[in-house]
């Protein structure tokens, strides 16, 4: 079976979009750990298939590279947003998006050659409610130590349609060690369906570093959601303002988010096209 597919980054949020409406794919989670593998396939955090969808005007669903389905993606939704606009499938500058975390909202960006250089998603309001996240926990995480490897991570736990720990540094990120602590935080027994970890360092009150662990994908350059669950984690400390832009520099590029003072997300950036290809599945 030949799948064309077109390989897109969001700062260096790399997936794999297929339209599938073009193709029965019975088991998405075995091709998401086929063609994710780096120098032994295509390469990517995950794939994206973009399919029909009968409450908006198309659906999108996110597989990791481990082949774990995600319930939300920020870069990878402003992908598809251009995606599905340079094709001509949807060429409006306003899409609504069904995910398995609820409709998104796309904003788009055209450029002079009438292709999409930039998307704003509406995120929806971060969620810290245990069961939301969800935490195995009576009360809200924020500001809560956690004992990882013999030293302490003050975690700030929410939803931003998948589970985020943001942790809350004043060392240079650059130094962490971050494959060997990322996993650990991960898979802390405090979440049980596991987390997104994002290491954030709060520059001022309107720019934040940020490194991130994502669940199923490993350390990624950059993460959408992670960047939104960052910037609402940091108000709510006190460390950025409500109803502010704030920038978060990634390894992979910068994202411009801002968070209201119900903790509403917007979050826009970059969507690029890399390459386009056939990929032969068997």
């Amino acid at each position: 079976m030949k799948i064309e597919f077109t390989k897109m980054q969001g700062t260096g949020n790399d997936y794999i979009y297929i339209d599938c409406q073009k193709y029965n794919l019975p088991d998405p989670a075995r091709l998401a750990r086929e063609m994710s593998r780096r120098r032994f396939s295509v390469g990517a955090d995950g794939i994206v298939l973009i399919c029909r969808s009968e409450v908006a005007d198309l659906k999108m669903r996110i597989f990791n590279a481990d082949g774990s389905e995600a319930g939300m993606c920020g870069n990878g939704i402003r992908c598809v947003g251009k995606y599905v606009h340079d094709r001509g499938i949807k060429r409006a500058r306003r899409l609504s998006v069904e995910t398995p975390s609820g409709i998104k909202h796309l904003e788009l960006t055209v450029g002079d050659d009438g292709c999409v250089s930039s998307v704003k998603v509406d995120m929806g309001r971060a969620d810290f409610l245990p069961v939301s996240v969800p935490v195995l926990s009576a009360e809200p995480v924020i500001n809560r130590p956690l004992s990882i490897l013999g030293k302490t991570y003050p975690a700030t736990c929410l939803s931003m349609g998948n589970p985020h720990a943001v942790i809350i540094m004043s060392e240079d990120l650059d130094l962490l060690d971050l494959e060997r602590i990322g996993p650990a935080i991960e898979r802390h027994e405090l979440f049980p369906d596991r987390a997104n970890v994002d290491f954030i360092r709060v520059l001022n009150r309107n720019t934040i570093q940020m490194r991130v662990w994502e669940r199923g994908s490993g350390e990624t350059l950059a993460c959408g959601t992670g960047a939104g669950a960052a910037v609402a984690a940091a108000a709510r400390l006190g460390l950025c303002s409500f109803d502010t832009p704030v920038i978060v520099k990634l390894p992979g590029g910068e994202l411009l988010i801002v968070c209201d003072s119900d903790y509403h997300i917007t979050i826009e950036g970059p969507a690029v096209t890399v390459y386009e290809g056939v990929y032969e599945y068997n």
